[in-house]
């Protein structure tokens, strides 16, 4: 048996008006996080819009990476290796969440929290960034030095824990032949852009 997996995390840059929004205020240039059990990206959880055109109805989701939403995005793939204990931990909390997906909401008055410095806990609300820093931090994984309500995709992009594997538009990497064994040969020209 596994005594180790790779789960990934995902900060996208979308372009739509509210990832441009908050772009405004961040400074960061990817504004959305999600959290993948695979290299593929079959399997990617987050907290953001349920329906694509709709911005205003957001929750729990399961994204699917292939779709409209993310056609032109721009990403960068973070990988890191976590025991069997903590994995476990978290696919029993997003098999729950996904379970009791309706109770969810998107927490956006913790984005604005966040943009004050305040933070603004509410049941069964997250942020993308707030999601995956929730579901690391309680299965043992502690990803950065700062409550899980005032993370930020840029505090992902910028702690030591994640190794980046992939950098470049999404597309790219949805295109290639093995996802991830083409993209890390890749990762060398994308890393020179920066």
């Amino acid at each position: 048996m596994r005594s180790e997996f790779d789960v990934y995390v995902i900060l996208t840059d979308t372009g739509t008006l509210f990832t441009r929004t908050i772009k405004l205020f961040t400074r960061d240039p990817l504004n959305h996080a999600s959290i993948a059990f695979d290299s593929q990206l079959n399997e990617v959880y987050s907290f953001g819009r349920k329906n694509p055109h709709n911005p205003f109805f957001g929750g729990f989701v399961k994204e699917n990476m292939r779709g409209q939403l993310f056609e032109q995005a721009s990403c960068a793939l973070y990988r890191i290796r976590v025991n069997q204990a903590e994995y476990v931990r978290m696919r029993n909390l997003i098999e729950y969440m996904e379970r009791n997906r309706d109770q969810y909401r998107y927490n956006l008055l913790g984005v604005v929290g966040v943009l004050f410095n305040i933070q603004m806990k509410r049941e069964y609300a997250y942020f993308c960034s707030q999601f995956v820093a929730s579901v690391f931090a309680e299965s043992g994984v502690q990803l950065c030095n700062k409550s899980p309500l005032m993370v930020t995709p840029g505090d992902l992009e910028n702690t030591p824990v994640l190794e980046l594997v992939y950098q470049g538009t999404l597309q790219s990497y949805m295109d290639s032949d093995s996802c991830l064994g083409s993209s890390v040969a890749g990762l060398g020209r994308s890393m020179a852009a920066v």
